[in-house]
């Protein structure tokens, strides 16, 4: 989403100069001590959990919003404490902010302002007179954390208050445990809140004890975090207080209270049933207090959640924990990513220390998100039989990247994730775009999750009926988006009434059939051509000659918004928006660029008056979004050394922007070029400069693992092209690795042949071998040493031996990566 960068840039300077002062230090001793003992023994049995940093991510300079709590792959629950301040992911590393309290709902890695999630918050208290001088509101119970004690691995996650209180998660998909451990002697208070979630958006809801069973339910109904406030979805809670019998409850009641005076308390009272404040306004705050008999210095509550009903948030914590212990569920958890942490297997003897943290750091939020919420349904999907997976934050960020990772080793959760998505097209008309919270998103582009199933289709046709995917059915999705308008573009679909009539979206065009925010209409052009690529992909899988032919033809309309006339810094041809009447309406090309000093809006304002969403025409015309055809872009910018040197004048003058979606390919560019060194120079720059280990480790929102695969990429020497089954051959930062398809039965090694731990600097020294001489596939030589295709590689498995040299200056060897105006992707595998 990346909106953040735009929102928020004076938040950062508030925070210039304050020391860092979380997570505690031993996570990272304890990191480094279990790779350096995975080194030294040389074992093939090896705890990939250990190398994982949950905190990388979670800082507060580069907005990172990378959610630390405990999780399962893809769970639809992630347990963190939310702090006060700017936190969209609750928790932030940032020493100067509160602590509000433990909750089970959070996405990770959005640029969501507001915020995500947050619900049903638990504060554990000390209440020295009792219960009625309980602090109950955020504001009165916020508490600072001990100075360098957050801790987090795959599953758990940790931090104390600076009244010695520690607060503990593990969880399941659905449900987990919350562990307070208190100071010796003191009686252990806490609350639990109804009407405070981390956006503010409480519009009522109901809460209920149940003392004799040592039960709390609660009911809400709360606003979207990314979509229109209008919308409203409803979650679910069950707190267990008993801990199977071992606990027993002291005093309960309720409380609500405001900023203003109000603090009324009702010892021994069971029910609240609140609706929606409707004069404005924060909401009243309110919810549970309880505490327990014979100062228990160790409380566990058990939390199941629910988008359907407080019965199925109970059953679900009965289902799924019963009466395991924390050590068991945790340790369950942490086997669920050991499985699928391990799909990756490197050398790690041979692999720099701070590459194996990254690398599996990253593959762990790759697999993070989108949330696995099959069975939660309401709304249109209320008792769908398909599966359901929510978060997908936003379709525009992860069709790069995410997916083609995903491609590689995980096809059973990438099916069911396209199941969401056509699911989608059969309830709302049209497949989501930016859903989250149950509810549509904005749309930020077009309607990127056609390049998403397209990914799907191109790479596991022969699987898909197996998987459970009808593609017939993902085909009429396909060209639901792209022929039939929605009536508000806004959240679902594209305008795609004007641009079949224009060949691109038009600025200031007089559309009478539709609404949606007019912006952005040079990006939406070229974002919508490439959609067009992807339905033009499984049109050829399923032999519609056709169709093929005309979205073809559709997926070079991107050239309708290229200006061969605007000049900047010398060079010439550039993307711009253009009227209905077929002239250009300029703008200038650094706008919404780093290097821009105006203040501008760049994202989804209605004031973005630039014609591109989140970046510059700088970035936009080296066709991001259209890796289809970029031979032609090639030629237009004046042939391949024009195209190498201005590439070299986009990252040296400061048009490159780390931490946003637009730049993902633009460092591998060179390889449309015939210059594949110089993306190999680029890409070590890249990484090196704004990838880490620390809490400032990702230059922007990781936006639901679209960073977290871009970098996991960039360190498998890899990089794909969406929609299609090419990867492009860079050069990796590993030795060895290997991939594991279990579904397809296959594991693909990939040999890197005099490999230097050295090469893995910028500038790379001179006569270190770095710079690809030679592909092989099993023993027989690569078409070409710029791409590989998934059908002769991973899907197959084997062999591939990549032969690095010291030599520069080499060209592809054979083709470049395929374009469809050179006669590209011309049949399907």
């Amino acid at each position: 989403m990346g909106s953040a960068r735009w929102l928020l840039a004076s938040v950062a300077v508030a925070y210039i100069g304050t020391t860092y002062a979380q997570p505690s230090p031993q996570v990272q001793a304890r990191i480094s001590a279990a790779i350096k003992a995975a080194q030294e023994s040389k074992s093939m049995n090896i705890d990939y959990t250990a190398f994982v940093n949950p905190f990388i991510g979670t800082d507060y300079t580069n907005y990172g919003d990378v959610c630390p709590g405990a999780s399962v792959p893809f769970g639809m629950v992630k347990f963190t404490t939310d702090l006060t301040g700017y936190a969209p992911a609750g928790y932030i590393a940032d020493p100067t902010q509160k602590v509000r309290g433990m909750s089970p709902l959070h996405d990770s890695g959005t640029g969501s302002s507001l915020g995500t999630y947050g619900n049903f918050e638990v504060m554990p208290l000390i209440c020295p007179g009792g219960f009625e001088t309980c602090t109950t509101t955020l504001a009165a119970r916020e508490r600072y954390r001990m100075n360098d004690t957050d801790d987090a691995y795959p599953g758990y996650f940790m931090l104390t208050l600076d009244n010695g209180i520690k607060m503990e998660a593990t969880s399941t998909r659905r449900a987990g445990l919350e562990r307070f451990t208190f100071p010796q002697g003191e009686k252990p208070y806490f609350v639990i809140d109804l009407a405070n979630d981390l956006p503010a958006s409480f519009a009522g809801g109901t809460l209920d004890i149940d003392p004799n069973n040592g039960r709390i339910t609660i009911g809400g109904h709360f606003g979207s975090s990314f979509g229109p406030g209008e919308y409203h979805y409803q979650a679910f809670a069950c707190y267990d207080l008993l801990n199977g019998g071992t606990q027993k409850l002291s005093e309960y009641g309720i409380w609500t209270g405001d900023n203003y005076g109000m603090d009324a308390k009702g010892l021994g009272q069971t029910h609240l049933n609140l609706t929606q404040n409707l004069i404005g306004g924060p909401p009243y705050e309110s919810g549970a207090l309880f505490s327990y008999d014979g100062n228990p210095s160790q409380v566990t509550l058990r939390v199941g959640i629910s988008f359907v009903s407080t019965d199925q948030a109970c059953a679900n914590a009965q289902e799924e924990i019963g009466t395991s212990s924390f050590e068991q569920i945790q340790l369950a958890s942490k086997a669920l990513w050991q499985e699928k942490l391990s799909k990756i297997e490197i050398d790690v003897v041979n692999t720099p220390a701070n590459i194996t943290e990254m690398l599996y750091s990253s593959l762990y939020r790759a697999s993070l998100t989108p949330n696995n919420a099959t069975l939660e349904t309401q709304g249109a999907f209320a008792n769908t039989s398909s599966f359901y997976f929510d978060s997908l934050y936003c379709s525009w960020d992860t069709f790069r990247t995410f997916y083609p990772l995903m491609t590689l080793h995980s096809p059973v959760e990438f099916s069911q994730i396209v199941d969401t998505y056509i699911d989608g097209w059969r309830k709302l008309g049209w497949m989501p775009e930016c859903r989250a919270n149950n509810l549509p998103g904005w749309t930020q582009g077009g309607s990127s999750g056609d390049n998403i199933v397209a990914q799907f289709a191109v790479n596991y046709h022969n699987e898909a009926q197996a998987l459970g995917i009808d593609l017939n059915e993902l085909y009429a999705a396909l060209v639901t988006d792209g022929e039939v308008n929605p009536p508000e573009w806004n959240t679902m679909g594209r305008q795609v009434n004007v641009y079949k009539q224009f060949g691109y979206v038009p600025f200031a065009v007089l559309d009478t059939g539709s609404t949606g925010r007019q912006t952005r209409e040079g990006s939406r052009t070229i974002e919508y051509a490439f959609e067009d690529f992807g339905i033009r992909q499984v049109a050829q899988v399923l032999g519609k000659s056709n169709d093929v032919e005309y979205y073809t033809n559709r997926s070079y309309w991107y050239r309708n918004v290229w200006d061969p006339t605007v000049v900047s810094d010398g060079y010439k041809g550039f993307m711009q928006k253009k009227y209905s009447n077929g002239t250009f309406a300029y703008t200038d090309p650094i706008n919404c660029s780093p290097k821009d000093t105006t203040s501008e809006d760049c994202s989804l304002q209605q004031d973005n008056t630039n014609g591109f969403y989140e970046s510059s025409s700088w970035e936009y015309s080296w066709l991001v979004y259209a890796p289809h055809d970029t031979a032609y872009l090639v030629e237009l910018m004046g042939g391949n050394p024009t195209f190498g040197e201005r590439l070299d004048h986009f990252f040296e003058d400061g048009y490159y922007l780390a931490g946003n979606e637009p730049s993902f390919q633009t460092p591998i560019g060179y390889h449309y070029a015939n210059q594949p060194w110089r993306s190999v120079d680029r890409v070590r720059d890249v990484v090196l400069s704004n990838f880490n280990s620390e809490i400032t480790g990702i230059p922007g929102n990781d936006d639901q693992g679209a960073m977290a695969s871009l970098l996991s990429f960039h360190l498998l020497g890899l990089y794909p092209v969406p929609s299609t089954t090419h990867y492009m051959i860079v050069s990796p930062f590993i030795p060895k690795y290997t991939i594991h398809n279990t579904y397809l039965k296959t594991n693909t090694t990939v040999t890197v042949t005099n490999y230097s731990a050295a090469s893995v600097a910028y500038p790379i020294p001179n006569g270190v071998p770095a710079y690809v001489k030679s592909v092989t596939i099993n023993g027989l030589p690569a078409k070409s040493r710029c791409y590989v295709d998934f059908y002769d590689t991973f899907r197959v498995g084997g062999e591939i031996e990549i032969v690095v040299t010291d030599e520069k200056t080499y060209d592809c060897g054979g083709a470049v990566p395929e374009s469809l105006s050179t006669g590209g992707f011309a049949s399907a595998r």
